[in-house]
């Protein structure tokens, strides 16, 4: 996508830049909802599939009592995020009277309140509970499953704070213990997950018994089609949307006093509840630590929120002091994920991100708990991926001779030769580095439209008959470009080449999904062309539309050959998905605002949200000159916290079928970490929090405990070394004075 213009409202503007075309979304009749805006929207979602039909009925009953602003983050009632799971027998009895130790609106009780970001499900602290104080003593009594989880412990929060973490039991001295807790809850089967005595309750229930193989990577994406589970809950699909937003799938709302404690539930505790795949809960005494699993992912995302209970100095690299007392406070935190897919986009393909950073972006997503990157790999400004049996796809599609310096209209151009590519061994690193934290990578090669480097690699893969393609270089300027991919046989099989060597390379078990693109491809070329009228009629399409729409339902079918499923950006919906031209298991990256993902939810079809007013992060954060090459609608990090997902009033049906959201970060205006860094964090924060934790109606969420949270929060992304954007505006350093951007007034359209 070119999205340096997001830009539908803005009209095509100037643009001196050689090979321009007007950007296709501002001209009618191009599908649904191209209008100036699209709507709000980020879809987490990837998690496996659960059969086609419906779930167990969830109904609207409200659970516990939770406080609003509350660490559940809902307030209850109908349709709420934290109504209980069948296993909530209408009639058992409530928890415990709320602990007046909690603060309202705070993401845990008062003393589990480091600044909890995402807020955790549900957080108790007993009074006078104590804390519990890591040390040289201290050993990790990792169990089946979590040896991956343990050394991580080691590597990350051993280097910060200089102590050994050597492996041991309790009876070797205080214990951080590690363990995976089957998702059969009490008295439960393994197969249903929702069977139980009255009291015991499923967090994001699973199908499974086993505890999980300890290299088992990230929480795949279902490859069939069908019903959207939880993350915490592959076998419970999601339940009915409400006015509100979605309801969360079958999760008991743990209220205060449900933890159980390191010697199990007191006598008057409702049973231990099931915890799906990347479900936790992690409970502290004076004695020691044990975080429960509901899988490998699970036990690796409580780490984090220990982690975050450690303090800033936990997120470094080395021991400030080693006199330091690590104390940890006591309570219990249960915790699971709201959707399945809480992505990342990263643009690697406009600016070329070296692999060490893209690894610290992996790890900057574990941190805040996101489990899907998705990597822009291919465009018209670069090709990034080493192809063995297409060389030239990186000695010359990975290069390009200067750059544009702001925005397409801007003056200014970096006569630096700029490029870079992956091998194919950085590619597994990077896939292997992922899965350790149990994120998914989706690679994205982009087709039939942004392909300029392609052809200027290899001209046969243009539309020869129509302009001289022997003489393209890579693209050095942003925009939709009109120089696209010829509908030849030629090239279908130069691409079916491509593709194989990129499912080598991303594991189906970690990344079931290939993403293809699909957007802002002109016609004007394929118009011109003898060669594709003539292909248009031969296959019967009717017009251009019809052949883009044959372009990619070839890619879908030949993924879906090979137990791939396809994912494109919300065009791809331009020629007939919704009348079931696409395979089932073909999803939508909504860009462009709800509309194309209610179509492709209402049709069947999964859905990750990630409309581009709402969630692209290279929009700028404030008004005014300050902000570095300003580009698109102001959205702060209060817009990005009070971003919804599933759009009001969708059916459960289709509800059922948002994956769930996504942040993209497009880099035509990004030329180095720094910049990422500044345009991504803190919304990425923001946004972490709207994928995992069941908040309330964007109006009714805690701005306010958040921005306090976000105190806390700071400090750990300086220990990181994240140059963010400050709360008061840019450093000096961070400005781009008299650099060109394309800023956006007003409101963003809800389309």
């Amino acid at each position: 996508m070119t999205h340096d213009d997001p830009y539908t409202a803005l009209g095509p503007g100037p643009d001196p830049a050689q090979g321009s075309a007007p950007d296709p979304r501002s001209a009618p009749g191009l599908g649904p909802n191209l209008g100036p805006g699209p709507g709000p929207d980020l879809g987490p979602g990837s998690g496996p599939n659960v059969g086609p039909g419906p779930g167990p009925n969830l109904g609207p009953a409200p659970g516990p009592a939770l406080d609003p602003g509350s660490a559940s983050g809902s307030a209850l009632g109908p349709g709420s995020d934290l109504a209980p799971g069948p296993a909530l027998a209408a009639g058992s009895a409530p928890g415990p009277a709320p602990d007046p130790n909690l603060d309202p609106g705070s993401a845990s009780g008062s003393a589990l309140d480091p600044g909890l970001i995402p807020a955790p499900l549900a957080a108790e602290t007993p009074a006078g509970a104590g804390e519990f104080v890591l040390d040289e003593r201290t050993v990790v009594d990792a169990g089946p499953g979590t040896a991956g989880a343990a050394r991580w412990l080691r590597t990350t929060i051993g280097a910060a704070t200089g102590l050994p973490l050597a492996p041991g039991t309790a009876a070797d001295g205080p214990a951080i213990r590690l363990r995976i807790a089957p998702a059969t809850g009490a008295g439960g089967t393994a197969e249903g997950g929702h069977a139980g005595p009255a009291g015991s309750a499923d967090l994001g229930s699973a199908a499974h018994a086993e505890p999980a193989s300890e290299s088992a990577g990230p929480v795949p994406v279902g490859l069939g089609p069908g019903r959207c589970a939880d993350p915490g809950s592959p076998g419970d699909p999601a339940q009915p949307a409400s006015a509100s937003g979605p309801a969360a799938p079958a999760t008991a709302a743990l209220g205060p006093g449900r933890g159980a404690g390191l010697a199990g539930p007191t006598p008057s505790a409702p049973a231990t509840p099931a915890l799906g795949p990347e479900a936790y809960r992690l409970t502290v005494d004076r004695n020691g630590v044990e975080l429960v699993g509901g899988g490998p992912a699970g036990a690796f995302w409580g780490l984090q929120t220990l982690r975050q209970m450690l303090g800033a100095a936990a997120f470094r690299k080395a021991p400030l002091d080693r006199a330091r007392r690590w104390a940890v406070p006591a309570g219990t935190v249960t915790d699971g994920p709201r959707f399945p897919w809480r992505g990342l986009m990263l643009d690697v393909a406009r600016h070329f991100m070296p692999k060490d950073d893209v690894l610290r972006q992996l790890d900057l997503m574990a941190a805040h708990k996101l489990n899907v990157l998705h990597l822009h790999l291919t465009d018209d400004q670069g090709w990034r991926i080493e192809i063995k049996r297409h060389p030239r796809l990186t000695e010359v599609g990975g290069w390009r001779a200067r750059s544009k310096w702001g925005h397409r209209a801007s003056p200014l151009w970096d006569e630096t030769p700029h490029g870079g590519y992956y091998t194919q061994d950085d590619i597994r690193e990077i896939v292997g580095y992922a899965a350790d934290r149990h994120i998914s990578v989706v690679p994205e090669i982009d087709v039939p439209g942004h392909s300029q480097a392609a052809i200027a690699a290899y001209p046969e893969l243009g539309n020869t008959d129509v302009i001289d393609t022997t003489a393209l270089s890579v693209w050095d300027t942003w925009g939709v470009n009109p120089n696209v991919l010829a509908p030849t046989d030629t090239v279908l099989r130069f691409y079916e080449g491509v593709f194989e060597e990129v499912l080598d390379l991303f594991p189906a078990e970690v990344s079931p999904f290939v993403h293809i693109g699909g957007d802002e491809c002109p016609k004007d070329q394929w118009k011109a062309s003898p060669t594709a009228q003539a292909r248009i009629e031969e296959l019967g399409v009717g017009d251009e539309d019809g052949l883009q729409a044959w372009f990619v339902r070839h890619f879908d079918r030949w993924l879906a050959a090979r137990g791939r499923r396809l994912i494109g950006w919300d065009e791809i919906l331009e020629g007939g998905l919704a009348e079931g031209g696409l395979t089932d298991g073909a999803a939508v990256s909504s860009w462009r605002g709800y509309a194309g993902g209610i179509t492709a939810a209402e049709a069947g079809h999964d859905v990750v949200m990630c409309p581009e007013q709402q969630v692209y992060l290279d929009h700028r954060q404030a008004p005014g000159e300050d902000e570095p090459m300003p580009i698109g609608y102001v959205r702060t990090l209060d817009d990005v916290y009070r971003f919804e997902p599933v759009p009001p009033g969708l059916a459960p049906d289709a509800a059922a079928h948002v994956l769930g959201t996504q942040a993209n970060v497009w880099t035509e205006v990004m030329a180095d970490r720094a910049r990422v860094d500044y345009q991504t964090y803190p919304r990425l924060a923001a946004f972490a929090e709207v994928a995992w934790s069941r908040l309330p109606a964007p109006e009714e969420r805690d701005q306010a405990g958040f921005e306090r949270r976000m105190t806390a929060h700071y400090a750990r992304l300086d220990a990181l070394g994240v140059a963010y954007r400050p709360p008061a505006g840019p450093h000096p350093w961070q400005r781009r004075p008299g650099v060109l951007g394309r800023p956006i007034e007003g409101p963003p359209p809800n389309v």
